[in-house]
């Protein structure tokens, strides 16, 4: 039967987790959702069951762009990775399974959740396990305009339209089954939610320098004197992967600053004696935000931009956030006169490395003779807010990596520099380190556990450390006295058969010398007499060798 109009029952999902009046409920890993379904009937209602989950979906597509109107289409993807149902009890319902005109029914609902998904989430092909274990994580809401807040505003996660993930309780009144095998739902509602699962610190990441066009945390450049002038010197930039930005639970109160720190090191390798480092300019700080997104399962952990461009099953939308721009005119630089080999050292500190990580490599031009300079940039990072002098519109979540999305970010370092005779254009310098942001969980939030559940934990406990008897006494006569176990005594061998020896030792009996001397040939003499046997016949097996003068050859 369908209902439609009035006669439709009406439902309504009500949080009762104190985020019942919040613009948009958020939770991080472990949190408890918690709340009610309210159901009312209008008219007398046959139902068979109420279904409440919490459910966790990614949305994808990708627009296929071709030079002939024909082939132009779009490749939808969809992957529900999440998905627990609320177990309902049968005092809840009414006895006949009919909904009473005007009267409301609640039904009580708590989810946890999760800080993993299940295995079976992520069963396609992968080029190795880490990929498995990126894809278990719990994604964040993301791409969703109705979810991106911060406190009461609407604010930019920086997704596209063709990524979305989304997490809502959802409420189904079913009512019989349709021809398709399917329920027939004839009343639902959804809430949605805003999750940002705790995510650790992962560890940085190992680039290859020149391989990866994503990544760059070294690079040489040579600067000239002026416009028609000689060499000055190599500068060489190197820096490393930072310390992760650390975001807040999503539901801290006035939280601080999210800030980390990056070193850059810088390097001069002159040309000539006489030759000084470049005067350092500004130094431009900036956040590219990717998002990765494809219609088929990803089988690695994305790292080139350019795989993704001018593709039919998988595109990348970037975004760059500015951060700061300081300029580094006081940095100063060191003198260092001494080569980069280190003098002999006292063997008890052979263990300790001989390289200074704060010291650049030289470059490919130094010269051992001449002297190098070095200097070193502490670069503050922090991330934009709403509240901020700023205002920005930005908000920010989790670097992650799942099946179909992925979230990376890139620290970019631009500094300039100014040589004795600069020209129009200021010679600048440019790194790109991998970029990690990471989200602490809720301090009050516990895995709970039923009495039952606790109760067997605590007697498999108490099983494991339970305090057996030892015996001190001296041990048995059989293992101090030497006794022999007959069925572990091995059986004496009868020597009946066997002909006595008799004389001197070496000599045998005359029914031995008989038997000896009818296997050899021989009726009397020693046992150990020599025997003469016939030479070998080897004509038999000479081997023939072919005739190769013989053979002849057709051309």
């Amino acid at each position: 039967m369908v209902y439609r109009g009035k006669e439709k029952p009406s439902v309504e999902i009500k949080l009762t987790d104190g985020q019942q009046n919040a613009f948009i409920p958020s939770y991080t890993s472990l949190d408890q959702i918690q709340g009610n379904v309210s159901v009312t009937a209008q008219v007398d209602t046959k139902i068979d069951q109420v279904y409440i989950t919490f459910e966790g979906v990614v949305k994808t597509y990708v627009e296929k762009i071709a030079t002939s109107s024909a082939t132009n289409g779009r490749t939808n993807a969809l992957q529900c990775f999440l998905r627990l149902v609320q177990p309902m009890e049968d005092a809840s319902f009414p006895e006949s399974g009919v909904l009473k005109a005007g009267e409301a029914y609640t039904f009580p609902f708590t989810f946890a959740v999760p800080d993993r998904l299940l295995p079976q989430i992520c069963d396609h092909f992968k080029n190795n396990d880490a990929v498995h274990q990126a894809h278990l994580q719990p994604p964040p809401t993301l791409g969703d305009p109705l979810t991106a807040v911060w406190g009461k505003s609407l604010m930019d996660d920086m997704s596209p339209d063709m990524a979305v993930v989304s997490y809502a309780v959802k409420a189904r009144v079913t009512n019989g089954i349709l021809s398709n095998g399917k329920h027939n739902i004839i009343a639902d509602d959804s809430k949605k939610v805003r999750v940002i699962p705790a995510v650790p610190e992962q560890p940085p990441l190992v680039v290859q320098d020149g391989k990866e066009d994503d990544y760059r945390l070294r690079k040489e450049k040579p600067f000239k004197k002026g416009t028609f002038k000689g060499k000055l010197g190599t500068v060489v930039m190197e820096s490393h992967q930072p310390r992760s930005l650390r975001l807040p639970p999503p539901r801290t109160e006035n939280p601080c600053p999210v800030t980390t720190s990056a070193t850059v090191n810088l390097r001069f390798d002159p040309a000539s004696l006489d030759a000084q480092p470049p005067r350092l300019g500004c130094l431009v700080t900036k956040l590219k935000v990717a998002t990765f997104f494809a219609s088929q399962p990803m089988k690695d952990i994305p790292n080139r931009s350019s795989d993704f461009h001018n593709s039919s099953q998988k595109g990348i939308f970037v975004e760059t956030v500015p951060l700061s721009s300081r300029c580094m005119a006081s940095a100063q630089w060191d003198k260092h006169t001494s080569p980069d080999s280190p003098p002999r050292r006292d063997s008890a500190l052979s263990m300790v490395s001989c390289s200074n990580p704060n010291i650049p490599k030289p470059s490919a031009s130094y010269n051992q003779d001449l002297p190098y300079y070095t200097a070193h940039i502490l670069v503050p990072i922090i991330l934009p807010r709403k509240d901020d002098g700023a205002g920005s519109s930005k908000i920010f979540v989790p670097t992650f990596h799942s099946c179909l999305l992925s979230r990376v970010y890139v620290l970019d370092l631009n500094l300039s520099c100014h040589t004795p005779d600069t020209s129009i254009t200021v010679p600048t310098m440019h790194l790109k380190l991998p970029m990690q942001i990471s989200a602490e969980g809720s301090p009050n939030a516990r895995p709970s556990i039923s009495e039952d559940e606790a109760q067997a934990i605590a007697r498999r406990d108490a099983a494991e450390f339970t305090w057996h008897p030892r015996s001190v006494a001296p041990p048995s006569p059989e293992f101090t006295e030497q006794a022999q176990f007959p069925s572990f005594a091995p059986p004496t061998p009868d020597y009946a058969e066997v002909a006595p020896l008799r004389g001197n030792l070496g000599q045998t009996s005359e029914s031995m010398e008989a038997v000896l001397a009818q296997e050899v040939g021989q009726s009397s003499g020693n046992v150990g007499a020599h025997v003469d046997m016939p030479p070998p016949n080897y004509s038999a097996h000479t081997i023939a060798r072919p005739n190769v003068s013989s053979s002849s050859t057709t051309r």
